[in-house]
């Protein structure tokens, strides 16, 4: 096999009376078509399926492996074994790297525009009132380094700080955390994702929360919708990807823009909704990118 298609257990079998996993199916089909006209054959494999043998494809891509930050430790040891097996995309030194929200740190040193971010290590004693009040952020988020879907991840403001303490208290006894100031322009304007194949812009889209809520996932009633960006939202999430320790084949961009401009929220590399559906030439642009890694 040429190609496969790494997701979850869960979303293996079509199910066509759930939309969710339908839309799984129908993203990942736009890529299995895009790769047989290039002539690469493709199938779709479960990460965690000990069955699978993972020397008998040429490359393994991951696309739908969205339990991983349920069971961290099993998928990362799922990753060591099948790099040494196969071409993992994107490789594993980039995914590592991805994995834990540090890399906003990084990305930051190199010039890249983040929304500010203080790191909380695993352990810290000092309060979410404290920390916030150090930072000077009236309103805060925040969530899991290691995290996807808005696990763990909390809004507090004013009272709330105080209000929010045990939970924050016990996610930092569990895990590092990430505290960022919230973006106001969430709730006005939503989150805004650049899909960039290969270093070049594809698409784009912007996803709202539902009324009440500051969350953007669809998990959590959030809305998607295109988008046409900017000549400079474009450069901004070019140069973003530009900035990572190597070339991804494929990243997602996601961003607030503020009157002070672009500001980064979260680089995906490992296994980013690419929102296919919206704009199917992009599954071309991606299988090119996995022939041409496969041809060197």
């Amino acid at each position: 096999m040429d190609v496969t298609l790494v997701t979850a257990g869960p979303y293996l079998a079509a199910q066509p009376d759930d939309w969710y996993v339908s839309q799984i199916h129908h993203e990942e089909r736009l890529l299995a078509t895009a790769l047989a006209a290039l002539g690469l054959q493709c199938q779709r494999a479960d990460w965690a399926d000990g069955q699978v043998d993972w020397r008998q494809t040429r490359c393994a891509v991951l696309r739908s492996t969205w339990d991983y930050f349920h069971r961290y430790d099993a998928f990362s040891s799922w990753l060591a074994g099948a790099d040494g097996q196969t071409m993992l995309l994107n490789p594993l030194p980039l995914l590592r790297w991805n994995i834990d929200k540090h890399y906003l740190a990084d990305l930051a040193q190199a010039g890249v525009a983040i929304v500010p971010t203080r790191f909380v290590a695993r352990g810290e004693t000092a309060s979410l009132a404290q920390l916030a009040a150090e930072q000077g952020w009236d309103a805060v988020v925040f969530k899991p380094a290691v995290s996807g879907s808005a696990r763990l991840t909390y809004r507090a403001t004013g009272p709330e700080l105080q209000a929010l303490q045990a939970v924050f208290a016990a996610c930092v006894a569990a895990e590092g955390m990430l505290l960022q100031p919230f973006q106001p322009e969430i709730l006005a304007l939503g989150e805004v994702s650049l899909m960039v194949m290969d270093g070049r812009y594809t698409h784009a889209i912007r996803k709202s929360p539902k009324a009440g809520d500051f969350r953007v996932q669809d998990d959590h009633g959030g809305t998607v919708q295109p988008y046409v960006p900017s000549r400079a939202e474009v450069d901004f999430a070019e140069a973003a990807v530009a900035a990572c320790p190597s070339l991804p084949a494929y990243a997602r961009v996601d961003f607030v823009v503020t009157a002070a401009g672009c500001r980064l929220m979260e680089l995906e590399l490992i296994e980013p909704e690419l929102f296919l559906r919206f704009h199917p030439p992009a599954a071309d642009a991606l299988a090119a990118a996995i022939a041409r890694r496969l041809a060197n």
